[in-house]
């Protein structure tokens, strides 16, 4: 079984600046970190490897320095590492992200076999945009399944992958023919600790590295900031509430009486939420 795992170096979200004219993230002598999101997609990725045997192939496209995200994923037990980098890269918003990624996972599948799943986390901690997963399916012709909370089976023999996805009416089962594009849920698992073996190992692997040509991309107006439509406007901090916050006296109330009293506090602050709630209710 060949799994391929997107992950990104993201800067970590506590040091985050923008520029002021072009309003985009400034990376520059900002500490970075692997997108948290992303370490769901890989331990879950690990978790099937070891049931089912096989690869998994980890897979990011940035500066030369994302190269470290990608040995800390090895010293995780992920076999092998490619990085997706060249200067025409630069820039890229989620259409140009998925493209390149979309070609270098190509170029995977040609090199070291067809992966039965390609994982992702459901966003990036910096563009928080949820795009690329399906972005990438999109390209490929994978069936994708986002939000996914659980893998509640992998059947190698039909080709097939049964999941429990979270949605806002509940929890759906699907199921879909392989290969497909998951992006996984936060929660749903523990980051494992990576051994002694793997950190030597990752400490003396070979970190594959290709240039878009190296990809197979030909086009590069589809790259970079030539590939990218999006356009910011304006990026702007959320204007700081002053409204304080209220004290409610539940001294002496039974547990009855502290639900029905809170519960008339947010009515009265939101007069529509009661006959939204109620309405949903019905609906069930």
């Amino acid at each position: 079984m060949h799994i391929v795992v997107c992950l990104k170096q993201v800067p970590d979200s506590a040091q985050i600046r923008v520029h002021p004219v072009t309003n985009t993230i400034m990376r520059q002598g900002v500490p970075t970190i692997i997108n948290p999101y992303d370490l769901f997609a890989l331990e879950q990725a690990l978790q099937l490897r070891d049931t089912h045997g096989g690869e998994v192939t980890v897979l990011t496209m940035g500066p030369p320095m994302a190269e470290d995200s990608l040995r800390k994923a090895l010293t995780f037990g992920a076999d092998r590492a490619v990085l997706l980098t060249d200067r025409f890269f630069a820039g890229s918003d989620t259409l140009a992200t998925s493209f390149a990624l979309s070609s270098a996972i190509k170029k995977i599948s040609e090199t070291w076999g067809t992966p039965e799943i390609v994982f992702t986390g459901k966003q990036t901690i910096d563009g928080d945009t949820a795009q690329v997963g399906p972005g990438i399916a999109r390209r490929l012709d994978l069936n994708q399944l986002t939000y996914v909370a659980r893998i509640a089976e992998i059947d190698l023999t039909e080709q097939t992958a049964t999941v429990e996805r979270r949605s806002e009416g509940g929890v759906q089962t699907l199921k879909t023919n392989l290969p497909c594009l998951i992006t996984m849920l936060e929660g749903t698992n523990t980051m494992r600790r990576g051994s002694m073996p793997d950190a030597l190992r990752a400490a003396r692997a070979e970190v594959v590295k290709w240039t878009a040509a190296d990809a197979g991309i030909t086009d590069l107006t589809k790259c970079g900031l030539k590939g990218s439509p999006t356009v910011v406007k304006r990026v702007f901090a959320p204007t700081p509430r002053s409204e304080r916050a209220q004290l409610i006296d539940l001294a002496g109330l039974s547990n009855d009486e502290i639900g029905e009293k809170l519960m008339a506090e947010i009515f009265a602050r939101q007069p529509g939420l009661e006959a939204e709630l109620e309405k949903t209710a019905a609906g069930y």
